[in-house]
């Protein structure tokens, strides 16, 4: 086990986590004063991923997900790098699983937006 892999793959995460949380709680605030309580409250409940605060709920998704997207294959190969620290990978393994999550639930927004249109969807969104 490389002990020096694992600390560095938690302090990547961690790093992360603790810079997008805020940005994800201020984003959240700005979804729901626009009226978008659903979408504000998801981002606000599920605060983490860094991102430049944006006014437009569609293209903030959009440029969330070109983030999301090479962000989980980072975090994949990063698991390979620590498989023997199981501790570390027990940690990485639920992290990947809530990021699968979030670039399924952004891919998805976007689908729907593309089927019913987005002042429908922003309707939803209420």
């Amino acid at each position: 086990m490389d002990k020096q892999k694992s600390i560095e793959a938690l302090q990547f995460i961690v790093t992360g986590l603790s810079e997008g949380a805020f940005v994800h709680k201020v984003q959240g605030q700005i979804f729901k004063a626009q009226g978008f309580t659903k979408l504000g409250e998801k981002y606000i409940g599920h605060k983490h991923e860094a991102r430049t605060l944006c006014y437009d709920p569609i293209e903030y998704i959009k440029e969330d997900l070109k983030i999301q997207e090479p962000g989980v294959e980072l975090l994949r190969k990063c698991m390979g790098s620590v498989c023997e620290d199981y501790l570390t990978f027990d940690i990485l393994k639920a992290y990947l699983a809530d990021e699968e999550e979030d670039l399924y639930w952004s891919q998805g927004a976007l689908e729907m937006i593309e089927k019913i249109g987005a002042q429908n969807w922003l309707i939803m969104q209420m």
